[in-house]
């Protein structure tokens, strides 16, 4: 990593994460395979701070540390990239086995607990899924209809308007709702903390 922390993919350990190389990288991965509109690719980073928004809407007063899981939920994909979920069932369980262990170690480091409750798995999924409606008729070429067929409806009142980011500006975006959670979770020390004479 870029951090110089060297991680083992079999054996991931949650000492070996940082949040710096969770942003780069994700930031730097591509949703739809790269295969979107626009002068700048959709990052995995990006809409990952999306996917924490709708969750949010979807569930007013949701705790921090669960809008935290929201934003990494995607986290294992800056070591992993951002498979199409039909590629992942083709790989099999094996594939499933490695980035749940990736995870479990991505959560345990930022202090979550390694499983999401079903209820908040549910959640993100639903947020994912809206999320994604909305990166398909904007950025992927989905009709409506389309987007309707496979996505399913997005969350009563919300709306979104999808501008890919540069991969600079999404890595700091990710990073920055990052630190406004992970303060609001005892993650990581107040500002004042950060800064030093």
């Amino acid at each position: 990593m870029l951090s110089g922390r060297r991680l083992d993919l079999l054996d991931p350990s949650p000492f070996d994460i940082e949040i710096e190389d969770i942003a780069h990288g994700l930031a730097r991965v591509a949703r739809w395979n790269g295969q979107t509109t626009g002068e700048h690719a959709f990052s995995v980073a990006q809409h990952s701070c999306v996917v924490e928004e709708i969750a949010a809407h979807i569930q007013p007063g949701l705790e921090p540390k669960w809008r935290l899981a929201a934003l990494l939920h995607d986290a294992s994909e800056y070591v992993i990239g951002d498979m199409i979920s039909p590629f992942k069932a083709a790989l099999g369980v094996n594939y499933k086995a490695f980035e749940a262990r990736l995870e479990d170690a991505i959560h345990v480091r930022f202090g979550l607990p390694p499983k999401n409750p079903v209820e908040i798995k549910t959640l993100i999924k639903k947020a994912d899924v809206a999320c994604a409606y909305f990166e398909a008729t904007q950025l992927a070429g989905f009709t409506k209809k389309e987007g309707l067929t496979l996505f399913g409806a997005p969350p009563a009142g919300y709306d979104l308007i999808i501008d890919p980011l540069p991969a600079p500006v999404a890595q700091q975006r990710y990073l920055e709702r990052y630190r406004v959670l992970a303060e609001a979770t005892g993650v990581v020390p107040a500002p004042d903390a950060w800064h030093t004479e």
